[in-house]
């Protein structure tokens, strides 16, 4: 039994960074069509961030400064991404450039990372101590990964809901013809949307340093399982990528406790196959029409 809580409640702290690469991948996705495959080396970016501002013991004062430093540093780094995968588009449905560019952009900045640190592993200590959860010692930054995820999910409903630019956004979602049409900045709007989705990327990364790993090639198995939590979630919901990163994160978590680490991301794609057979649409996305 302890076994089994240890697994779920790892399982829903690392789910929780699935879901917020989900959420990010949303944001693009609504406004644009286009699927951000740079989000992985984005959220590294988030934790490298982490790594170079706060000392070696942290306090919870430095952590709060920092946060949303590394959250606006991240979302203007996307927005400028953002610009130049939209540049060559007429319409972001009508080509497939964006796939190379994202693709490019995650190949550069796992580059750097590389040229930077080399091949080494950097960690960051966590300003909050453990706490104990039915006579289990969780780490601090699982809860706080959770509830970063469910502010994002809020704050974002709140923004599609009550603000202008949210509504106009969520205008592009449904009909990026009508909604050019009516008059509103298409393009302009697009970019904010990538400059949202480096706000939610960027702080995921800086709270959830403690517990990733800072390296040039781990943004591979973020953006895998992030895309993975999104899809099996429904493309699009933001609901659905919490529960698709928790589904994600607790699969894995239990495949790497019973098998071995090597398992854990075969066994997220094995999930995701086995959701996408059953509901192709995903668990909380609706069916599209398609004009023929």
């Amino acid at each position: 039994m302890d076994d089994l809580l240890i697994i779920a409640v790892r399982g829903i702290g690392l789910g929780s960074i699935y879901a917020l690469v989900g959420i990010s991948f949303n944001v693009v996705f609504n406004a644009s069509g286009i699927l951000n495959f740079a989000q992985g080396n984005m959220l590294v970016l988030g934790g490298l961030f982490a790594f170079l501002v706060l000392p070696l013991a942290p306090d919870v004062t430095q952590w709060m400064i920092f946060l949303p430093l590394a959250a606006v540093a991240l979302a203007a780094l996307m927005a400028v991404q953002g610009g130049i995968t939209l540049l060559p588009l007429r319409s972001s449905v009508e080509q497939h450039s964006w796939l190379i560019t994202t693709l490019a952009a995650s190949v550069i900045i796992g580059a750097v990372l590389l040229l930077y640190q080399g091949a080494v592993q950097q960690s960051v200590h966590s300003p909050f101590a453990n706490f104990s959860l039915a006579g289990t010692r969780v780490p601090a930054t699982y809860a706080a990964s959770v509830l970063l995820a469910l502010f994002w999910y809020v704050a974002l409903r709140l923004f599609h809901t009550k603000l202008l630019v949210g509504l106009a956004i969520s205008a592009i979602a449904q009909d990026m013809d009508a909604a050019r049409a009516a008059g509103i900045r298409v393009r302009r709007l697009q970019i904010g949307a990538f400059a949202i989705s480096g706000l939610v990327v960027g702080s995921a990364g800086f709270v959830a340093a403690p517990m990733m790993a800072i390296a040039n090639d781990s943004g591979l198995a973020y953006v895998m399982n992030g895309f993975v939590a999104a899809v099996v979630g429904g493309l699009g919901s933001n609901l659905g990528a919490l529960v698709g990163g928790a589904l994600v994160g607790v699969v894995s978590m239990y495949a790497a406790f019973e098998y071995g680490g090597e398992f854990q991301n075969a066994v997220s794609l094995g999930l995701l196959v086995g959701v996408l057979m059953l509901r192709p649409q995903g668990l909380f996305g609706r069916p599209a029409a398609r004009r023929v």
